[in-house]
């Protein structure tokens, strides 16, 4: 019986407990009754805990989290509103209410919700976004413009400016989406998105190569540490940077040799940084360069031998009869990357066959960072050709409760501006699909 639970629990958890160590030990105690499956215990455990430290937000925080996992929508929905009276200034919790109730499809609650949360904590910029996001994802394109440049007004944050421009690039409103960043680097030149978003504009939107290569000009030369520009500004130049013949002026050529020399210059700027040396071997082997591209890895591994990034490449692209020993080099150097793992999954899958020690190595990559969208959808591919349609499903059902946020094909592929608004699950079957692509363009 709950009330019988709460009842004993409520007289017998303050027993012998120092008064500096209540918060901690009761906090565990509710963490370890939910873990052995009694969530009556963890409820009541929690309840008297918030009776006593009623403004903390980690307990609200931990009792939603219970709600949400054994509780209800209702149960879940009071815990919460009586977490925003409490600690009103805890803008998590009141996103957190609004984006329940919006997945619930109570669209005018949640925004009734954002609302008593601007009230509460004005000026905030996760506020100001979320109700930007509620209004765009339900194709309130106005309100969303209106809200933007309120935010801008009252709110002038870098992620201001980056959404009001990605607004207006959805919508096709490519010049207004320029102007935008422009006014955004105005007030901080060193933010590198508005250099990497101004020039993937001008290149893919407006096909303006020089004025993609003068935003990636002038964001290397206020963020020469940024990565992420060395790459966008050399992948341009390999796709575009050369010369279209007089009988074709508008081919696209590009030029491998600038794109060679920018790749050289971020990492004389940046040493040890593994992404420029990626991006450089996969350049010469795309060019067909493989002695180069071999040569690189070596320097590269000499230079960041702990990179699990480098280290799965060089597993996946290895002959097949070197495959096995780089992937024990892998291990010994970098034994707990997930890159690292899922790679030596993959090999045990494809060369050896032995699908139940791939499957716990992919169990190990999961588990070791579930923000890693790549090792999701490597592991999903992996059950469809070589497990079950019921593990297939699982691995499905788990990547969506984790809601990935990384992973190199993973963030390219959901960044895309056709995928925007497409569910975890969507995505995760994109990212499938594109890694077989590449797969067999390899």
């Amino acid at each position: 019986c709950p009330h019988t639970c709460a009842a004993v629990v409520r007289h017998a958890i303050g027993l012998d407990v120092e008064e500096a160590d209540r918060l901690r030990t009761w906090a565990d105690d509710a963490d370890g009754a939910a873990a052995r499956g009694r969530p009556e215990t963890a409820r009541a455990a929690l309840a008297h805990a918030l009776s006593a430290f009623p403004h903390h937000r980690a307990l609200w925080m931990k009792a939603a989290a219970l709600e949400r996992e054994h509780g209800t929508a209702a149960s879940l929905d009071e815990v919460l509103a009586l977490a925003v009276k409490r600690v009103p200034r805890a803008e998590v919790l009141w996103l957190m209410r609004a984006k329940e109730k919006w997945n619930a499809g109570k669209v005018a609650e949640a925004r009734g919700i954002l609302m008593e949360a601007f009230a509460a904590n004005e000026n905030s910029q996760e506020v100001w976004l979320a109700a930007v996001k509620l209004e765009w994802e339900n194709d309130e394109t106005e309100r969303a413009r209106v809200l933007l440049s309120r935010a801008r007004e009252r709110c002038p944050a870098d992620r201001v400016y980056m959404k009001s421009a990605l607004l207006e690039r959805e919508h096709q409103q490519f010049e207004e989406a320029v102007r935008l960043l422009e006014e955004g680097i105005a007030r901080n030149a060193h933010f590198g998105k508005f250099y990497m978003m101004g020039g993937q504009i001008c290149s893919e939107d407006l096909h303006s190569v020089d004025r993609a290569r003068e935003f990636y000009r002038r964001g290397l030369q206020q963020n020469p540490d940024s990565l992420d520009l060395w790459i966008l500004a050399a992948t341009l130049e390999e796709k575009h940077g050369g010369t279209a013949p007089a009988t074709d002026p508008t081919a696209s050529v590009g030029n491998i040799t600038k794109a060679r020399s920018l790749l050289e210059l971020g990492r004389l700027k940046n040493p040890a940084s593994p992404p420029l040396w990626l991006a450089a071997i996969r350049l010469e082997r795309r060019t067909g360069h493989a002695h180069l591209a071999t040569s690189l890895t070596s320097r590269a591994l000499q230079e960041c031998p702990a990179a699990g990034a480098l280290w799965a490449e060089e597993i996946a692209t290895a002959p097949p009869a070197a495959q096995k020993g780089r992937s024990v080099d892998a291990i010994r150097r970098c034994a707990d990357d997930p890159r690292v793992i899922a790679a030596v999954a993959m090999l045990f899958a494809a060369h050896d066959r032995k699908y139940a020690k791939a499957r716990k190595w992919f169990e190990r990559a999961a588990a070791l960072d579930p923000d890693l969208g790549d090792t999701w959808a490597r592991y999903l591919a992996f059950e469809r050709t070589s497990g079950t349609e019921e593990a297939a499903a699982e691995v499905v059902r788990r990547c969506v409760a984790a809601e990935p946020k990384h992973g190199e094909v993973w963030c390219g592929v959901m960044k895309e501006m056709k995928n925007r608004r497409t569910t975890v699950a969507e995505g995760l079957e994109l990212v499938v699909q594109e890694m077989a692509r590449r797969s067999a363009a390899s």
